[in-house]
């Protein structure tokens, strides 16, 4: 499984070069037939990622928000969500994310959120703990711990709605 997380951490490294390079510039944004947006950043974020699947593991399926499912009949799938957030990330807030997800017989073994902006990504592997990398001058991964609150009125959750982004859904 190392090869495969060293490999998601790559995906998400080259996605991050692109988004940032498009974050709170001036493009256009189109809408899907969802009514969701989507924009070039978007699409050649996916397209990068798909590249590097499909040149690295030529026998895995990809399956992608934007360009769709790329069958192989493999056991492995590669599910990728190039900019979970577009909403956001047109609006020039930086609370959006990669997601990067490796199935293997349809059972998730690395699930990835990268947050390119903010530079800080989390993984989870198939039965251990998640990882939180920070954007931490030491850099240290950090064990993600789940909380025992039982009562949800003291727990703290973060959690984001398309909609607060609707009127703001204008290029940078």
């Amino acid at each position: 499984m190392s090869e495969y997380l060293k490999f998601a951490h790559e995906l998400a490294d080259a996605s991050g070069k692109v988004i940032r390079k498009y974050f709170r510039s001036k493009m256009t944004v189109e809408n899907k037939a969802d009514d969701s947006p989507v924009t070039v950043a978007d699409r050649l974020t996916e397209t990068i990622m798909r590249e590097m699947i499909s040149k690295k593991f030529p026998d895995h399926d990809i399956l992608g928000e934007e360009h769709g499912y790329q069958p192989t009949g493999s056991r492995w799938k590669w599910v990728l969500d190039p900019i979970d957030g577009t909403r956001s990330f047109v609006a020039g807030m930086p609370i959006f994310g990669t997601l990067i997800c490796l199935l293997e017989q349809e059972i998730p073994q690395i699930g990835m959120i990268d947050i390119p902006i903010l530079q800080e990504r989390w993984c989870g592997l198939r039965k251990k703990e998640s990882i939180f990398y920070p954007n931490q001058p030491d850099g240290k991964p950090l064990a993600c711990k789940v909380s025992n609150q039982q009562k949800i009125e003291q727990s703290i959750l973060y959690s984001a709605d398309p909609a607060m982004f609707n009127n703001v859904q204008k290029p940078y």
